[in-house]
């Protein structure tokens, strides 16, 4: 027959383990088995709700909702309510719905998927995308409309469509970029859609020869000049030793 333990020790696990209890795998003393608690000096019984089990905790309640229960109000296990075209989640305490299937209120409505779509894996958004070549307007897929000298950019969001190297969008259509004289085309995506050469500074739709002054360098850029080093600028326009 196991022990008595005085009230002092029991409410720390010290002296003879009580009924209900177990020695401890390291060091001396004991715990109350999983499903009791000290209280006086013994182990005493948790009441607990019907779907639960002991947590084997010293503190909080002692014990936890089953698998795919959860705990309400009067500490209760009520079950999770799945709904049709639903599945519990892995976390047990609540639903999503299967593939094909969105949430919508407390069910799993069916996702309609249009003609020139697809289902869509992510959790946002109408639940389908519409195939290459087409974007959604007004719950439909409809084809994409390119313009002469365009190539679709087959993106779910932004601009269904770009210009070829060469041109730039105007309206809904391609113009040619007009690259004047001693200058090449610039694939920046800002700008007039050229840059000057090496030499050369973009004056209005020009390119004008750079005044390189004595005693002054092209800069990284090539279309903009420096002094050399021991030189500062004069006058704008003029590199003259520093003092």
């Amino acid at each position: 027959m196991a022990g008595i333990a005085t009230s002092g020790q029991a409410q720390d696990g010290a002296g003879p383990a009580p009924d209900n209890a177990q020695d401890r795998r390291y060091g001396s003393g004991w715990d109350c088995n999983p499903g009791y608690r000290i209280a006086e000096g013994v182990c005493v019984a948790l009441e607990m709700p019907a779907n639960s089990y002991p947590t084997g905790r010293s503190h909080g309640i002692g014990w936890a909702c089953q698998h795919g229960y959860r705990e309400v109000a009067g500490g209760a296990c009520t079950a999770v309510v799945v709904p049709e075209n639903g599945f519990l989640d892995a976390s047990g305490l609540g639903w999503d719905c299967e593939r094909g299937y969105r949430k919508l209120r407390d069910g799993c409505a069916l996702i309609e998927v249009p003609e020139n779509a697809y289902l869509a894996d992510r959790g946002l958004g109408a639940g389908w995308e519409c195939d290459r070549g087409h974007v959604p307007q007004a719950g439909a897929c409809v084809p994409i409309v390119i313009p002469e000298n365009a190539y679709p950019t087959n993106a779910p969001h932004g601009a269904a469509w770009r210009c070829e190297r060469g041109f730039v969008a105007n309206g809904g259509r391609c113009d040619p970029v007009p690259v004047p004289l001693n200058a090449f085309l610039d694939d920046r995506g800002y700008g007039p859609g050229w840059r000057c050469d090496r030499g050369f500074e973009a004056r209005a739709e020009e390119c004008v020869a750079l005044d390189v002054p004595e005693n002054a360098h092209l800069d990284r850029s090539g279309n903009r000049w420096q002094c050399n080093r021991g030189f500062q600028l004069s006058e704008g326009a003029r590199c003259v030793l520093t003092r």
